[in-house]
């Protein structure tokens, strides 16, 4: 197999990422169309729980196997890699049977936790069905994690990607072909449909672990057979497991975090706003937009901070690796100021189209519309705040990091439902409550995540809170521009066609300008530097030179 090198193999990992976002982004549109809210909030839920467990399962091993599989790799110890490998398997194999069985046995009891007592919905047999179909991917999933992690081990990336395109495609296929003729062929129940659908993940990580475990099986440059060496038999299992749950933990506690985080809405909301007077269908309504419709939406701006992570880390580690805070503070600077340019206008931008990008991809819903138009705006500090999380975790600042997602989730559960219950006081609507709490914590967090890097780098954010007093200024302006046009063109159409044109007509005349007042402003010029700028304006000029020529 081919080995990559490090812009290689990011560019591989970055390419996989789109395409499995892509992915991930278009199948909802049938999908949608297909089960509809309320199967919407029932996959939801299944997925909400079992994410925690998969998390518990994958979230660090992995991680640790390509880590250590690396480190013994070059120092060509490698019989112990190999052990390092199937001590893995093995560990991962008790958490799996351990993680399916809890899921499975306490599948009734999650149901009746998330909706126990509501009627006029899916019920807690439903809930309890699901959970247990998407149980058995806690089987498959982290035997293939670690596959892929003990490759990326040995800087193989091409094949972690290609096996993460064939899950989300096989996954896919079972969603949408497995609920379509489930409801439409064979006319069975809508829990059925989505119990299906669910499987998709078992199906799609089946298919992807094969693939994995024939590259690796059928790989003769991995040096899987090499007799140990005097050095390498004074390491005893018991240390390699001591080193792969040393370098697992921090990331497995972060994981399940972030994961209870998310749970903390499948378990309160509906029950939540039930208990205000919504109707079960609304309530359950707003958990399948804010878990399932609507963040599918939102990995248009989270795959921005994605890509950000996936540049920015490697650079921090190896400056921080020989402490050049200088190239330290100045990438989480140029970090910053980037997220900043791009990610607040395109989602301001999106929040002022919602109702046309909802009636694009699901249909037109004013209510469910409404609730995504304040949804993407709080992409803007969970963006800020995953870059921090990752640049601390990059500089070995554990400790903030689990500090601040500890204290996010504290917050989270003692302020979800008494939030919607000061939203209902103050007459506006408990549904936004939980997403404006959001807000709140995510900036918290960041500004707390902020504080601690500035005590271990002693970094000044003047350059980028100007930066983001530039872009706030732009945004206002397009907005504006964008408001004098809503007077003579709507912004959207109760059809999908005449959405997706005005989409076009809003998108293109929002960027236009945004990016002249922004490049007018120097706003462009502080992030990347004048002459990178001219460089661009002086290409697009020779263009145009050449176009009136022909």
């Amino acid at each position: 197999m081919k080995r990559t090198g490090f812009l290689a193999g990011a560019a591989i990992s970055v390419l996989g990422i789109v395409i499995c976002k892509v992915i991930g982004l278009v199948y909802v549109i049938p999908f949608y169309a297909i089960i509809g809210t309320q199967g919407g909030a029932l996959y939801s839920y299944a997925y909400s729980i079992y994410n925690v467990f998969l998390n518990l399962a994958t979230s660090g091993i992995p991680v640790a196997m390509s880590k250590v599989v690396s480190e013994y790799n070059e120092m060509k110890f490698y019989n112990t890699k190999e052990r390092v490998f199937k001590i893995g398997l093995k560990v991962i194999s008790c958490l799996c049977v351990l993680s399916f069985l809890i899921l499975f046995i306490f599948a009734p009891s999650l149901a009746n936790m998330i909706i126990g007592g509501v009627e006029g919905g899916n019920t807690v047999e439903d809930v309890t069905m699901v959970i247990r179909v998407i149980s058995t991917a806690v089987l498959v999933v982290p035997f293939l994690s670690v596959s892929k992690g003990y490759l990326q081990g040995h800087k193989i990336m091409q094949v972690s990607s290609i096996a993460d395109i064939l899950e989300q495609l096989a996954r896919v296929i079972v969603i949408l072909a497995g609920s379509f003729l489930s409801l439409k062929v064979f006319h069975l129940s809508l829990n059925t449909a989505v119990g299906v659908a669910v499987f998709g993940a078992t199906a799609g990580a089946i298919v992807a672990y094969f693939y994995v475990f024939s590259k690796i099986r059928k790989a003769k440059d991995l040096k899987r057979d090499e007799k140990p060496t005097l050095a390498e038999k004074k390491i005893t299992n018991k240390a390699l497991v001591k080193k792969i749950i040393f370098y697992a933990m921090p990331f497995v506690i972060i994981s399940l975090l972030q994961s209870i985080y998310v749970l903390v809405d499948v378990f309160t909301v509906v029950k939540g706003l039930v208990g205000l007077g919504y109707t079960t269908a609304i309530s359950e309504n707003v958990v399948s937009v804010i878990q399932t419709w609507g963040s599918k939406l939102n990995m248009i701006v989270m795959s921005i901070s994605t890509g950000i992570i996936t540049s920015l880390i490697p650079t921090i580690a190896s400056a921080w690796a020989v402490r050049n805070m200088k190239e330290v503070n100045g990438k989480i600077t140029q970090a910053l100021q980037t997220l900043f340019l791009v990610t607040i206008p395109l989602s301001v931008g999106i929040s002022f189209m919602a109702p046309a990008v909802w009636t694009v991809f699901y249909g037109y819903d004013e209510l469910n519309s409404s609730i995504f138009q304040l949804l993407i705006l709080s992409q803007i500090p969970l963006s800020i705040c995953s870059v921090m999380v990752n640049t601390n975790q990059t500089m070995n600042n554990t400790k903030a990091t689990i500090t601040a997602l500890g204290g996010s989730l504290i917050f989270k559960i003692l302020l979800n439902v008494p939030f919607m219950h000061l939203f209902n006081f103050l007459g506006l609507e408990a549904y936004f409550a939980t997403i404006s709490l959001n807000i709140l914590i995510d900036l918290s967090a960041s500004i707390y995540l902020l504080y601690k890097i500035k005590k271990e780098t002693d970094i000044s954010y003047l350059r980028a809170f100007r930066t983001l007093i530039k872009v706030i200024m732009c945004t206002l302006i397009m907005v504006l521009g964008l408001s004098i046009m809503r007077l003579f063109i709507p912004s959207y159409s109760l059809s999908r066609f005449g959405s997706a044109l005005y989409i076009i007509l809003y998108g293109v005349v929002g960027i236009i300008l945004y990016f002249f007042v922004a490049y007018k402003s120097n706003t462009i010029s502080d992030i990347v530097g004048k002459e990178f700028v001219q460089k661009i304006i002086s290409k697009i000029k020779s263009i145009k030179i050449i176009k009136k020529r022909v």
